[in-house]
């Protein structure tokens, strides 16, 4: 079942969020949204995560600066994307992600998992939070402005190997930076890889990185 939830984050701030998924089940996530809203690839993938038995809530992060955003990927789309994320400062959606965290039932063992914008946030939700048990991020390219930050459960990430926007240098300083996370970079893949409403779409690459993806979820979250 899914539904449209609202919260409030710890500042105050109400926000809806996209909630699928069994009411009571043992493992949850919180699904970080591209730079697009939460719009119907965001709850695609929430509906796949909760058909493999996942509590998932997906908050709607542009809520902070104009409610009910859903963009498509043209590149008036992503222009707007970026003017809208730019408003918003970094403190507003981890404050938004630990409140999605507390919308998962309460005996689930919590992860998160992000896109693009969300593959950053979901590395703050395990640098900058105590929320999660294991964090997987893909394409995110602000992880490597703060790539210093000490994480407090397993991280794994996922980058194109042809991602204009996230150079491979920049890849192998989040290497250098955390020995321990989890890094896959996959040949030819562009930026958005794992989006199948985008002309990047790579199946190949996609149904590896899921692959990978739930094999670390499971063995973290159980």
């Amino acid at each position: 079942m899914s539904q449209t939830i609202t919260l409030i984050a710890a500042d105050g701030h109400s926000f809806s969020a996209y909630s699928a998924g069994p009411a009571r089940a043992a493992r949850g996530l919180v699904v970080v949204q591209e730079i697009f809203g939460v719009n119907h690839h965001m709850r695609s993938v929430c509906d796949r995560l909760a058909s493999r038995g996942y509590a998932v809530v997906c908050p709607a992060l542009f809520d902070r600066t104009e409610r009910g955003v859903e963009l498509g990927y043209a590149s008036e789309d992503v222009a707007r994307g970026r003017e809208l994320r730019a408003r918003i400062s970094n403190e507003g959606p981890v404050a938004d992600i630990e409140a999605a965290a507390g919308a998962l039932p309460e005996e689930a063992k919590r992860g998160i998992i992000g896109f693009c914008w969300g593959g950053t946030i979901a590395w703050w939700g395990a640098t900058r939070t105590a929320q999660f048990a294991a964090s997987s991020c893909w394409y995110g390219g602000g992880i490597a402005a703060t790539r210093e930050e000490t994480p407090h459960c397993p991280v794994q990430m996922h980058f194109g190997e042809k991602d204009a926007s996230i150079p491979l240098t920049d890849v192998d300083a989040i290497r250098a930076a955390q020995k321990d996370v989890e890094i896959f970079v996959y040949a030819n893949a562009q930026h958005g890889f794992g989006c199948d409403e985008r002309a990047s779409f790579d199946p190949g690459a996609n149904e590896l990185a899921w692959r990978r993806t739930y094999a670390f979820l499971d063995r973290h979250l159980g």
